[in-house]
């Protein structure tokens, strides 16, 4: 499946997102993103979303724009922020100021070699990590990519794919849902 077809299941009510899907895909429209980063965010931040779907077309799409390093990092990126973002979430939220001072003991090794630049990996990251809603984590990787020299609007281009990403998931879930209701 293709984002193309993808946006046809999107309903009229959400027809905003189809819009915005398209949008956030334009590379002339990235603020300055490669179309490397673009893709490898979209299909990171589809994955961290978790609607099937999405993910199949996102996948499908930025398979003819990633080679197999940042098909492979954006993955990775999904997978290693859902441990991170909860861990590091929680030490954030958490009265307790112990638990920030304790070592985290999990191993995040792919951070260090993430297989692409690492500057694109905190990239992706960072939509990631606004998806899952980690603040301590956004504050981090925006720190490092502001030191790496990336600018401003590619930061926040990245946020707003994630946004776009995150929402079509819901509304591909909640229509879902919907039709199982409507079936019982």
């Amino acid at each position: 499946m293709s984002i193309d077809i993808l946006k046809k299941q999107i309903p009229d009510y959400a027809k905003d997102l189809r819009i915005n899907l398209g949008n956030v895909l334009d590379v002339e429209q990235a603020g300055g993103m490669t179309e490397q980063q673009l893709w490898g965010t979209a299909l990171a931040t589809a994955i961290a979303s978790r609607n099937r779907d999405l993910i199949a077309a996102v996948a499908s799409d930025a398979a003819s724009h990633l080679d197999e390093s940042w098909l492979m990092a954006s993955r990775s990126a999904a997978a290693i922020m859902s441990m991170n973002n909860i861990y590091y979430r929680f030490v954030h939220l958490a009265s307790n100021e112990e638990y920030g001072k304790l070592p985290a003991k999990l191993r995040m090794t792919v951070i260090g070699n993430p297989g692409i630049d690492k500057v694109d990996f905190e990239l992706l990251s960072l939509a990631v990590s606004a998806v899952n809603g980690c603040g301590l984590c956004i504050d981090s990787h925006e720190r490092i990519l502001k030191h790496g020299g990336v600018a401003s609007e590619v930061i926040q281009h990245s946020v707003r794919i994630a946004s776009v990403i995150h929402a079509v998931a819901v509304v591909l879930d909640t229509d879902d849902a919907a039709s199982l209701a409507a079936a019982a």
